[in-house]
């Protein structure tokens, strides 16, 4: 639909495994170098282990237009077989011709036997490659493991590689198929792109399909990268449909919100990130405004609060001072201290007050001492 907008010959983030679209990492370039120097060597088992849509599968695509000339693949996509299901499969694979009867093991293991020799005597070498490898039973496994045990004096006759995601690792490590793990040769995990990796492979995709331009800009190529986890599936799909929704808005170039916008269609939930681009990308505008409510709210609360103690703390000392005035002003003279008009106490200091006090006291001292010295004079004349 867009690619004829975009210039571009296909669309190029196709999830189908196609080899002209890998991009040889430092990490795909080591995955591919394990299986072939597995097949060439002398081991039996080879394992190849990633997370899901890591691209083991595009890895082993680009294996098998690599083979050596001399070597024959037989290919098993579906692994949730028994014994003589896996062997019929095998059997199938290689165009081997199987007579007697069909539901015996040892029926498809003498005619298995006997084209590995004959192989092997032309001077060619056999391998069988089985995807999704986490998926087989214990059962099989040991059948597998019976398979390497047809052999000459010098080299196996048959070459094994396990295609499967972590729980793979996970189940060679019991203690039910520890002979096989000791058979492993070669053993290789396949780990996500890092992030300065995620903007080449956009472009190499790009440029496979004919992209002339830049189609996505530097933001969104970082939110690619971020959201994705340097899985190429996923990948593949964020930018499959942030072009589309390019094509749809008539826009030139992929930008950061095309982007979060191909993250809610495709994953059907909310962008993640981290920081504080994250948390104001998660706050709607309603949820602004009943904050602001919120703190409003609680200002006006807290100011009554404090306004209702700071009237309670100044109507006490209003009446603490007027008590300590009462005394005072009903000393005789008291009144003539203090201006204003009469009857009307205007608020004065404590201290003040104080200095009046003790000079209404001496004042009544002397009087009284004046009086008495008096009353004796009378008496002596």
């Amino acid at each position: 639909m867009y690619t004829h907008y975009f210039g571009l010959k296909e669309k190029p983030f196709s999830i189908a495994p196609d080899p002209r679209y890998l991009y040889m990492s430092a990490l795909h370039q080591e995955a591919l170098a394990h299986l072939l120097y597995g097949i060439s060597s002398d081991g039996c088992f080879i394992l190849l282990t990633g997370d899901v849509g890591a691209g083991k599968t595009t890895v082993c695509r680009c294996l098998l237009e690599q083979l050596p000339e001399n070597t024959d693949m037989a290919l098993i996509l579906n692994p949730k077989l028994n014994a003589i299901e896996l062997l019929a499969s095998i059997c199938d694979e290689l165009e081997i011709v199987v007579t007697g009867e069909h539901n015996s093991v040892k029926t498809y293991i003498d005619h298995l036997n006997r084209y590995l020799l004959a192989a092997h005597a032309r001077g060619r070498i056999t391998a069988l490659l089985i995807d999704e490898a986490q998926n087989l039973s214990v059962d099989t496994l040991e059948q597998l493991r019976l398979l390497t045990n047809l052999e000459t004096e010098k080299q196996k006759l048959l070459k094994i590689i396990l295609l499967g995601q972590p729980e793979l690792r996970q189940l060679l490590d019991n203690e039910d198929v520890s002979q096989i793990s000791q058979r492993i040769t070669s053993r290789y995990h396949l780990s996500p792109l890092a992030r300065q990796d995620v903007a080449v492979y956009v472009e190499h995709r790009l440029a496979v399909a004919g992209g002339r331009k830049k189609l996505f800009s530097d933001s969104a190529v970082r939110r690619v990268a971020e959201l994705s986890r340097g899985v190429p599936r996923l990948i593949n799909v964020l930018c499959d449909r942030a072009l589309l929704g390019a094509y749809v808005e008539e826009k030139d170039q992929v930008d950061l919100r095309i982007v979060n916008q191909a993250v809610r269609e495709v994953l059907g939930r909310p962008e993640k990130s981290s920081g504080l681009g994250a948390m104001m990308r998660g706050v709607s505008f309603n949820g602004v405004v009943l904050g602001l409510l919120l703190l409003i709210l609680g200002l006006l609360a807290a100011s009554l609060y404090y306004g209702h103690w700071q009237f309670v703390s100044l109507a006490d000392r209003q009446n603490g001072t007027q008590a300590m005035d009462g005394p005072v002003s009903s000393a005789p003279g008291m009144d003539e201290a203090r201006p204003g008009v009469q009857g009307q106490h205007p608020v004065v200091s404590t201290k003040n007050e104080s200095a009046q006090q003790a000079e209404y006291l001496r004042a009544t001292r002397k009087k009284q001492k004046r009086d008495q010295e008096g009353k004796i004079e009378e008496k002596g004349l």
